[in-house]
């Protein structure tokens, strides 16, 4: 007996009334603060066009996107404005010379100050855009981390430094360890994602040439 397959109706993105903040900008970059629930890129759906791109360019029409962060996540991005910049810099990331760092509030009291999580990550075909630990067919993924503060006896506070950049890695990282970010809607269990009504990840550092 066949069955038809039942395809989900499309996410549309909800409007982001934040606009980026630009943090530094000369004749070659701009370094910005993207708001959480800003795509980064346009979506596929048309009704998924506002990002953060499309509204740099704007004023700098000649801005070009290096590297992205989620819909979910805030933080610092660096936007090319010239070619000889994209390519400066698309190198640098692709031999992970550049230095990130991020922020995140998770579920519970760890019981290291600080440590590594070195698990590989595949795609969840059937759960799609999720990923899973898979030591079979997963790509290598590292991050360290260190505890900044326990803020109270459910959250504690800590910085992230991810050495691969996997899809999902830090959310799935920390939930595979019994610490999710809360307001993941993802990997989060219901009382961490009750916690907070927006993903509690931010990315607050970035280091390059």
């Amino acid at each position: 007996m066949e069955t038809e397959q039942q395809e989900l109706p499309p996410y549309i993105v909800p409007p982001c009334p934040r606009d980026p903040d630009i943090l530094y900008r000369d004749e070659h970059v701009l370094l910005v603060n993207k708001p959480e629930w800003l795509l980064t890129v346009p979506g596929r759906h048309p009704l998924n066009r506002d990002c953060l791109i499309n509204r740099l360019q704007q004023d700098h029409p000649s801005a070009t996107i290096v590297h992205r962060l989620d819909l979910d996540t805030s933080g610092i991005l660096v936007v090319p404005l010239t070619r000889s910049a994209h390519r400066h810099i698309s190198r640098q990331f692709q031999e992970r010379r550049v230095e990130k760092s991020y922020q995140a509030i998770v579920y519970g009291p760890l019981k290291q100050s600080s440590g590594t999580i070195d698990l590989p990550i595949a795609r969840d075909w059937s759960n799609r855009p999720r990923q899973i630990i898979c030591t079979e067919r997963g790509k290598h993924a590292l991050t360290h981390f260190t505890v900044l503060e326990q803020t109270t006896p459910e959250r504690s506070r800590v910085l992230l430094k991810p050495v691969t950049g996997r899809s999902h890695q830090l959310r799935i990282h920390l939930a595979s360890i019994g610490h999710p970010i809360l307001g993941c809607d993802m990997y989060a269990h219901e009382r961490a994602l009750a916690m907070s009504d927006r993903l509690l990840l931010h990315a607050h550092r970035l280091s390059l040439e």
